[in-house]
């Protein structure tokens, strides 16, 4: 078959031209006037050019919803899709029959009316203005969201105020934000490694918490030998180092500024603390002597006693009635990095001259945490020495708590939070206050320490230690403590 005559071809092609600009005319006339009323859009039409070919194609309303839109992203690719067409080379033109085309304008699904823009363009009232900056969208492009519209620059993050560019992001209440910003704000994070803490195999987020401290942390922290403070069971976080004590314990920098390392400081805390109960007419006659000993000797020490009962899992005190050899610490370690080392230790043989041979306190704890080991020590041997015998674990190691609980009150006047054994005697409160003035006033973190050792007492869920001193603590609120003891001596248990 022989080639088109190159004339003919452009004559039927203008030919072709002409008639489809006449339907095309009378299309967008009435297709203007339908447009206006469906598009909510006023003004006169503004024609815009598209190609080479001059064709007149009117530019789609801005769109109030995503059908609108994805009609003026169909009726764009129709109109670019006709301009490749009209400039198709001879040789590559495709057949064009204007019933198909105008059926398939007319079949398009959702097609908007397109009302022409130009230099001014009209919108309504409600997105006439950016939510975010307060000033005209104009013909820029703009964001829709909550029933609102922004320019893009102008929908930000209301955390780190920067914009929205992603294609998902997190609301709160009215409030958008970043995916990652969001979860910063809202994920809990380790307080240990600062990572987010992973959602368990049920998809939720699994954490541990300290009932005093609120410390948050991964769970697999407890089983990682990640460290703990002896002293206020603080885990060592990866940014903080924790000292370590030569018998295995770690202990944290606040519990360090204040604690005790060898038994020649810790003599003038236990002078006060007899002070303490001389000025509770509670006066112990012997001369108990004090030791402060490593975790090792205060173990071995509590194997070779008869009698007693220890607080488990670690036992940091000890009121000795056997003749044993314990080995003390006679001079306080130096700091080596993050060690303690170069202690020195030397065994002394304690022999029996009373019911009670001597006092035992584990090294390296904090003053008021010492202190309040020595007070329920020292009662252990008040007890003994004044007779008290046979007494079951609760009501003897629930009155050595509420001593200790005492001591700790006195030192910390105006605790919140906690309970009170408010009759203790205007002596003790006068003997104490005498005594904490020589040392001067306590730091905040002190007095912070102090309010968790009374917070352990007060929360101890061991039927001994916990629920003995609870019910001590009620007798001595409600009876007084010489009263609670009178009745201790005659029936072996509390008042009720």
């Amino acid at each position: 078959m022989a080639p088109p005559n190159s004339g003919d071809f452009v004559s039927s092609y203008a030919e072709r031209k002409s008639r489809f600009m006449k339907w095309l005319g009378k299309l967008f006339k009435s297709g203007s006037n339908r447009g206006g009323a469906r598009g909510g859009v006023v003004g006169r039409a503004h024609p815009q050019l598209l190609g080479e070919e001059n064709v007149v194609w009117s530019a789609p309303a801005r769109s109030v919803d995503d059908r609108s839109r994805t009609g003026k992203e169909r009726g764009d690719a129709i109109a670019l899709t006709m301009a490749e067409d009209w400039k198709q080379p001879s040789g590559c033109s495709r057949e064009t029959n204007d019933q198909d085309l105008a059926r398939s304008l007319q079949d398009t699904p959702n097609s908007p009316s397109f009302p022409s823009y130009g230099t001014t363009q009209y919108c309504p009232r409600n997105l006439s203005l950016c939510s975010g900056c307060q000033r005209d969208i104009g013909n820029g492009n703009y964001l829709g969201c909550m029933g609102k519209y922004f320019h893009p620059e102008c929908f930000c993050c209301r955390s780190c105020r920067y914009p929205i560019t992603e294609t998902e992001f997190s609301l709160s209440g009215k409030d958008p934000y970043h995916k990652s910003c969001f979860k910063e704000l809202t994920h809990p994070k380790c307080e240990v490694c600062h990572q987010f803490i992973p959602t368990n195999a049920a998809g939720l987020i699994e954490y541990r918490c300290h009932p005093f401290w609120s410390q948050k942390y991964c769970p697999s922290h407890e089983h990682d030998n990640t460290a703990r403070c002896c002293s206020c069971e603080r885990l060592e976080s990866r940014d903080v180092r924790y000292y370590s004590l030569e018998d295995g314990r770690s202990l944290c920098l606040e519990c360090m500024e204040s604690a005790i390392m060898d038994t020649g400081d810790c003599q003038p805390l236990y002078h006060d603390i007899r002070d303490y109960y001389e000025g509770m007419h509670m006066k112990l006659d012997q001369q108990i002597p004090m030791l402060l000993v490593q975790r090792q000797a205060l173990n071995e020490a509590i194997f070779g006693e008869k009698n007693g009962y220890h607080h488990m899992p670690e036992t940091r005190g000890l009121c000795l009635s056997e003749e044993q050899t314990v080995t003390s610490i006679q001079k306080r370690p130096r700091i080596g990095g993050h060690r303690l080392v170069g202690m020195r230790t030397e065994p002394q043989k304690l022999t029996r001259k009373c019911e009670v041979t001597a006092i035992l306190v584990l090294y390296g704890l904090p003053r008021l945490l010492t202190g309040a080991i020595l007070a329920h020590e020292l009662m252990h041997g008040w007890l003994r020495l004044k007779g008290y015998r046979n007494l079951d674990p609760e009501v003897e190691e629930g009155i050595c708590q509420a001593l200790s609980y005492m001591w700790l009150e006195s030192e910390l006047p105006g605790s919140k939070g906690m309970p009170s054994t408010s009759t203790s005697t205007s002596a003790a409160s006068s003997s104490s206050s005498s005594s904490s003035s020589k040392k001067g006033g306590k730091s905040q973190v002190e007095k912070r320490l102090g309010e968790f050792f009374m917070y352990q007492i007060a929360h101890d869920a061991t039927p001994a230690y916990g629920e003995g001193f609870r019910s001590a603590n009620a007798a001595v609120s409600k009876y007084g403590l010489r009263s609670t003891l009178s009745h201790i001596s005659l029936t072996g248990n509390f008042p009720l």
